[in-house]
């Protein structure tokens, strides 16, 4: 199931305001997340347009998990973050994602919550690119 208003089911212009499309997994699309005041964070996003994981059946979460599971594993060797920092909210856009935020100790935000969107920290293209090339390394 799709929805024609959500970003992570369309694509386009709404979720490049935002975010760089990495790749795609067996239940998920990666994304590099635009504002990158943590180094490597990424959105996973169910490719199923359901907004709770509630409404997965018991395989489908398992496979979103086990893709999540990767996505961190991915982010722990590409940059070795002290900790890896895991948000679903989405009260207004209804599509289940993860934000999967690599913190780093004495850096922006330890020991604290993340902000959203801090839009202190945006990259050139290549900068961009070069870190999607060394999550794919990992994928």
């Amino acid at each position: 199931m799709t929805d024609q208003n959500c970003a992570y089911c369309m694509e386009g212009d709404l979720v490049a305001a935002f975010g760089i499309k990495i790749c795609e997994l067996p239940s998920s699309k990666v994304y590099l997340f635009k504002e990158q005041s943590h180094k490597g964070r990424v959105i996973v996003a169910h490719k199923k347009h359901v907004s709770e994981i509630t409404e997965l059946t018991a395989e489908e979460r398992a496979a979103y998990i086990e893709d999540i599971n990767h996505v961190a594993e991915a982010l722990h060797q590409a940059f070795h973050p002290q900790k890896v920092n895991y948000g679903a909210y989405g009260d207004t856009g209804h599509h289940l994602h993860f934000h999967l935020v690599p913190k780093y100790t004495d850096e922006y935000e330890w020991g604290g919550v993340f902000a959203m969107n801090p839009q202190q920290k945006f990259l050139s293209d290549a900068e961009y690119t070069a870190l999607i090339e060394e999550i794919k390394k990992y994928l």
